[in-house]
């Protein structure tokens, strides 16, 4: 499916948003649409032929496994984030949908060639980087010497920033992407935990649970301080 930039959500927070509307209408005919279904793969570790992409919308994990077959989720890619390793012969993790998502695809020789042609891209896919790597470390840092109930309550509130469409606001309602599964991967917890923190958070007046994966930030500041 061709790419239709008019009508993009992300066309103004993405990294292409540096590209004046020429240059963006020709890029996009270099790409192309892909959707994911939640848990479908967009390339795997050393996928040769692994592409780039922008995504648009939904959420994808990058994981990894250790020699026991467990997996490691080492980062989240939010809307208008971008993955492919760029100056790899293949990618060294696998990225994963976590939810029913929407891609912006390029071939990387089509990344390439536009990088040599728009410095100003250039200058924004580092920034970008720059940002997902500092993002995948507060998310690693969420795991160690802090209670459940602390670790938690992190993640909820990262994964409510990533919701926003604003860098200065939580999201208020959102629907987490994690399951309690994959949240207790990512915090060196057992669902069980993970489940009891929620709660906890919960009853102190935190959040709202919504269903499943619904939550409503009721108060911010309690799971900040939550311990």
């Amino acid at each position: 499916m061709n790419l239709v930039c008019e009508t993009c959500p992300v066309r103004d927070s993405a990294a292409c948003s540096v590209l004046t509307e020429k240059e963006r209408g020709t890029l996009s005919k270099a790409g192309r649409t892909r959707e994911l279904e939640r848990g479908e793969l967009l390339f795997a570790a050393g996928d040769e032929e692994a592409a780039c992409a922008t995504l648009v919308t939904g959420a994808l994990k990058v994981t990894s496994y250790d020699a026991d077959g467990n997996e490691r989720i080492l980062a989240l890619i939010h809307p208008s984030g971008f993955v492919g390793e760029m100056f790899a012969p293949f990618p060294s993790h696998d990225v994963v949908a976590l939810t029913n998502s929407r891609l912006c695809v390029f071939a990387r020789s089509e990344v390439e060639d536009a990088i040599n042609r728009y410095p100003q891209l250039t200058r924004a896919l580092l920034r970008r980087s720059q940002e997902d790597l500092h993002a995948a470390r507060q998310l690693l840092a969420m795991g160690s010497g802090r209670s459940a109930n602390a670790q938690v309550g992190a993640l909820v509130l990262a994964l409510a920033q990533a919701a926003s469409n604003s860098p200065c606001h939580f999201a208020q309602r959102f629907d987490l992407p994690l399951t309690r599964g994959e949240m207790a991967n990512m915090l060196g917890l057992t669902i069980e935990t993970v489940s009891r923190a929620i709660t906890s958070l919960e009853k102190m007046g935190g959040l709202k649970r919504n269903g499943a994966r619904g939550i409503e930030l009721i108060d911010p500041a309690r799971l900040e301080d939550a311990d």
